[in-house]
C-alpha cells in the first residue's frame, strides 16, 4: 500500500515480534487530521502493542512509522511537542497535587497563561474540587480523569489513547465521548484503543478489529461493528 500523502500518522507494513513470538503481523494504517480510528479486539489481540508502536514507544520489528513525514520517535522534540499519549497505566508523581501535575505539563510545553488553562481543564474533567489533592487520595476514576487532563492541558495534533474509558462510570464515559468529538472538530487526529464498542461507534470514523496480532476486519465504524456483531 502506498503512503497516504494526507496522513498525519502513517504506519507502513509494521510488525512486532518478541523472540519467536509474533504479536503484530504486518499491517498498514493511516490517520488524518480530524479523524478517529478505533482499535478493537480481545485482550492479547495486539491493540496496545500497535498503539505503543504508533507512539514511538516501541520500535517495530519491520516496517515504518511516520508522523507528519518524520520518523516517529517519542524523544524527538518536534514530535513530543505535538503528540499526546494516555497509556494503559496510571503514572503520576506521588508528591504533586492534581493542579501541580497539570501546571508541570503546561509549563513544560510552553502553554501561555498556564494557570487559567489548567483551571479550565480541571473544571472540564470535574477535578476542580480535587485540585489540591495528592494522587493517593483520588478514586480510580479521578486518576483516569487526571491522565486525560494531562493530555488536554498541552498542545497536541495527535492524541493516542489506550482504553481511556477504564475506571470511568457511564456518565464519565459520555463526557469522554463528548470530549473526543470536540478534539476531532478541532482537527486533532485520534487513535483510540477501546473495549467499548459503543464509544467506538460514537466517535470513530473507522474501526480496525485485531485478533492474535492480525487485522480481522476494518472499515467505516458502523459497518465493521455491525459485521462483527457488536451493536
Amino acid at each position: 500500500m502506498a503512503e497516504n500523502p494526507k496522513a498525519l500518522l502513517q504506519l507502513t507494513k509494521v510488525s512486532r515480534t518478541y523472540g519467536d513470538r509474533v504479536v503484530l503481523h504486518p499491517l498498514n494504517l493511516s490517520l488524518a487530521a480530524g479523524e478517529c480510528v478505533a482499535l478493537l479486539g480481545h485482550n492479547g489481540s495486539g491493540k496496545s502493542t500497535l498503539l505503543r508502536v504508533a507512539a514511538g514507544r516501541d520500535r517495530p520489528s519491520a516496517g515504518s512509522v511516520r508522523f507528519d513525514g518524520l520518523p516517529m520517535d517519542e524523544n524527538d522534540p518536534r514530535i513530543r511537542a505535538r503528540v499526546a499519549v494516555v497509556g494503559d497505566t496510571v503514572a503520576h508523581y506521588p508528591d504533586l497535587t492534581v493542579r501541580e501535575h497539570l501546571l508541570l505539563v503546561a509549563v513544560a510545553h510552553g502553554v501561555a497563561d498556564a494557570q487559567a488553562w489548567v483551571a479550565q481543564v480541571l473544571a472540564d474533567r470535574l477535578l476542580t474540587e480535587r485540585a489540591d489533592a495528592l494522587p493517593s487520595a483520588l478514586s480510580s476514576g479521578q486518576l483516569q480523569a487526571l491522565l486525560l487532563a494531562c493530555a488536554l492541558v498541552r498542545p497536541r495534533d495527535l492524541l493516542l489513547l489506550d482504553e481511556p474509558e477504564q475506571r470511568l462510570d457511564p456518565t464519565a464515559r459520555r463526557r469522554l465521548a463528548e470530549l473526543l468529538r470536540g478534539e476531532l472538530a478541532d482537527g486533532v487526529a485520534v487513535l483510540l484503543v477501546t473495549h467499548h464498542a459503543d464509544l467506538a461507534r460514537e466517535v470513530a470514523d473507522r474501526v480496525v478489529v485485531l485478533e492474535e496480532g492480525k487485522v480481522l476486519d476494518q472499515g467505516p465504524a458502523a459497518e465493521v461493528l455491525d459485521r462483527v456483531g457488536v451493536r
